[in-house]
């Protein structure tokens, strides 16, 4: 491979693993690890750790797909390889 495909891979696995560590904070690390620290705080009138165990981790999941969908798009763009 030449250093353009392995730039191109380089950034989007770094992309992914970004947003792979992001959703397992949001996740397990919120909605399961660090939900009785977060329980405390009440938002809409349910503790945070349970909202974001059922609501808040699908929201953010939701986030990212459109996020992800912007920077591969900024990646392909930057290295050449977009569909436009």
């Amino acid at each position: 491979m030449d250093d353009n495909a392995n730039g191109y891979w380089s950034a989007t696995l770094g992309l992914l693993t970004k947003i792979l560590i992001v959703w397992f904070l949001v996740s397990f690390g919120a909605g399961i690890l660090f939900a009785d620290a977060l329980n405390g705080i009440m938002l809409g009138g349910y503790p945070l750790g349970f909202w974001f165990a059922h609501q808040g981790s699908i929201y953010v999941f939701i986030a990212l797909i459109f996020f992800y969908a912007k920077k591969m798009g900024d990646i392909d763009r930057k290295f050449d390889v977009h569909e436009d």
